[in-house]
């Protein structure tokens, strides 16, 4: 099934192989390092790799983002199995609401499309720049407490963030 939403200004479209260069410049990123699961150094084999398993996932559904169809400024993807989200932005195209923008989009296919009632991002308290992002797309934080994790060594909390269709 392919998958391509559009809306906004914006064309959300699922990864290609040709897309991995692209990727390096978008995910190789101190801060997308920092606030992301996203491997660090994002080098050429990984963005391989990270194209090649979004192109296997099953249940997972994951689209750059592009306001042409062509050229890829972040990443929006959708966790059918568990109704998460999640989003990273190029450090080049940060500032147009592209996040913002993709998130709506997406959220809608995931109410719309997908059949999901609820969705939840989650998402460290210290990352205003994705607390904004969750809060102009519609999602409010919820009463949950935060979950503990652990990621490339680091110990953080996540706080969760709902939209209900």
């Amino acid at each position: 099934m392919t998958v391509e939403v559009v809306g906004d200004g914006l064309v959300l479209r699922e990864w290609e192989q040709a897309d991995a260069p692209a990727m390096v410049e978008l995910f190789d990123d101190p801060e997308v390092a920092y606030w992301t699961p996203l491997k660090s150094p994002f080098d050429l084999a990984v963005a391989q790799e990270y194209v090649e398993n979004a192109i296997a996932a099953d249940g997972r559904i994951q689209l750059a983002i592009t306001t042409d169809g062509t050229t890829p400024l972040g990443e929006v993807l959708l966790n059918l199995k568990n109704g998460t989200l999640g989003y990273a932005i190029g450090p080049a195209h940060r500032g147009q609401r592209l996040g913002a923008r993709a998130l709506t989009l997406l959220t809608a296919y995931a109410h719309e499309t997908a059949g999901l009632a609820r969705v939840i991002l989650e998402i460290e308290p210290d990352n205003a720049a994705s607390s904004a992002v969750a809060r102009a797309a519609g999602y409010r934080l919820t009463d949950l407490p935060p979950t503990p994790v652990v990621d490339k060594g680091r110990e953080l909390t996540l706080l969760t963030w709902e939209h209900l269709a």
